[in-house]
């Protein structure tokens, strides 16, 4: 029999492949993981974490800004883009090195470099070979940048924590949940943001009347949303750079941020040596339990998932670890993942909130569906003489009476959908809704005292 120096290794430090790591190191599997960053992978250093603080930061303005309806005399509010950044940057700090403890504790062998495979069971690093039974690839994604002339003057999402100088001309270039919540975080902290979307609309795979919703809600704060618009060429310029559109409109940004989507991170990891097929668009191509075309090498996450979320990592590595290291002390069930009502929110100005199915896919899934819906001014904007307003929408299967949507556009929408997230998981009727006492007054009563169907 074959003898390895590893029973797992896993390439790629960020949260699934962390995840599946420690505990199979925890199960008492010998177990390396090899990064070339910082550990957490996008997530923490530089996706949600930072993402959300910023999103945090831009809200005080907000916040500064109503606390005059409610009797705050606090002066003119500056704010200090450097203090911001340091103090984020130590705290990405803590968390790599939590990272560090979570998998040094069970025993993870780490190793600091850029992993390639060699083959079915064996991966280099730094000029090192390693073998090992079974490999994860878990290297997460990288954004994707268009091409036209001028490019290498954008700057994609990675780069935005750390900007020199604050930019007082931002243009964003993409309308998907990266674009839409740079645009919000920067239009908060005081910069002028312009969006750039080729499309008739943003965030394309969200319900219909979500998006449009939001949209005016951004403008409402100031941005200045352009639709069917793409950039033909970039010039830097006396005054910054010189944007020019296709059709032939010419504009001017300090920084160009490219959020045009992202794409597997695949390349140049080795994977024709071992025999490891690749969608058309380079992602690795798994079955149901993860595993790759080639019988010891699995992949999870960004890497391999259309659905590219951090939970989602974390849940398809425990599924690998289930089935290549069993807890002993359960009994050995095969776990998959239902991607069915996974819950998600965009951190804009206001929140989207969101879970199941939009209202187009909802009517081709199910046929005839009923639809719920409501806009109103949050209670604290009835002092605050802010202008936001709040929209939430439920649909249901009209054959089962089950809530198979749920979608909000306001504040902390993430907070609440996550909640009912779990009555959808578990079959929730529009009944059980009905029947459900609501907290007063707060914005997620209104899911629960939602009467009248929607016209049309």
């Amino acid at each position: 029999m074959r003898t390895f120096d590893f029973d797992l290794f896993v390439i790629g430090g960020g949260s699934g492949g962390v995840r599946a790591g420690r505990i199979a190191a925890a199960r008492g599997a010998r177990v390396a993981l090899a990064e070339v960053a910082e550990l957490g992978g996008t997530c923490v250093n530089v996706g949600c974490i930072p993402k959300k603080l910023y999103s945090y930061a831009a809200g005080y303005a907000e916040s500064f800004h109503e606390a005059a309806g409610y009797g705050w005399n606090a002066g003119e509010p500056g704010f200090d883009w450097q203090v911001l950044k340091t103090r984020r940057a130590a705290e990405i700090t803590r968390l790599n090195n939590t990272y560090r403890a979570l998998l040094e504790g069970p025993g993870v062998t780490l190793l600091q470099g850029w992993a390639t495979l060699v083959d079915a069971h064996t991966v280099e690093v730094d000029g090192k070979r390693y073998t090992a039974k079974y490999l994860i690839v878990a290297t997460g994604g990288m954004p994707f940048v268009p091409h036209f002339v001028g490019r290498e003057h954008v700057v994609v999402s990675d780069a935005m924590f750390d900007l020199e100088p604050f930019p007082k001309r931002l243009l964003v270039v993409g309308g998907g949940y990266i674009a839409c919540e740079f645009a919000s975080i920067f239009n908060g902290l005081g910069a002028q943001v312009t969006l750039l979307q080729r499309k008739t609309h943003i965030l394309s795979e969200f319900d219909e009347d979500v998006r449009q919703f939001l949209a005016a809600e951004m403008k409402k704060a100031g941005i200045d949303i352009r639709f069917n618009a793409q950039i033909s060429a970039i010039r830097r310029g006396a005054d910054g750079l010189d944007v020019m559109l296709e059709r032939g409109t010419q504009l001017q940004a300090d920084v160009v941020l490219s959020a045009t989507g992202r794409v597997a991170n695949t390349q140049g990891l080795g994977l024709e040596n071992a025999g490891v097929a690749l969608d058309d668009k380079g992602a690795v191509v798994v079955d149901a339990q993860y595993r790759s075309s080639v019988p010891s090498i699995f992949a999870l996450g960004d890497v391999s998932t259309p659905m590219q979320l951090t939970p989602v990592a974390l849940a398809e590595a425990m599924v690998v670890v289930d089935a290549l290291f069993p807890d002993p002390k359960q009994a050995r069930s095969r776990r998959k993942v239902d991607y069915e009502f996974t819950p998600t929110a965009v951190f804009t100005h206001p929140n989207v909130g969101t879970c199941g199915y939009t209202e187009a896919g909802a009517r081709q899934k199910f046929g005839e569906v009923t639809i719920y819906s409501s806009e109103f001014k949050a209670l604290r904007h009835t002092l605050s003489g802010s202008s936001e307003r709040t929209f939430m929408k439920l649909i249901v299967d009209k054959k089962t009476d089950r809530v198979v949507g749920i979608h909000m556009v306001g504040a902390d929408a993430g907070e609440i959908v996550q909640g009912f997230a779990v009555a959808m998981r578990a079959g929730a009727t529009k009944a059980c809704f009905d029947s459900t006492i609501g907290i007063h007054p707060t914005a997620a009563e209104e899911f629960v005292t939602m009467r009248q169907p929607s016209p049309g």
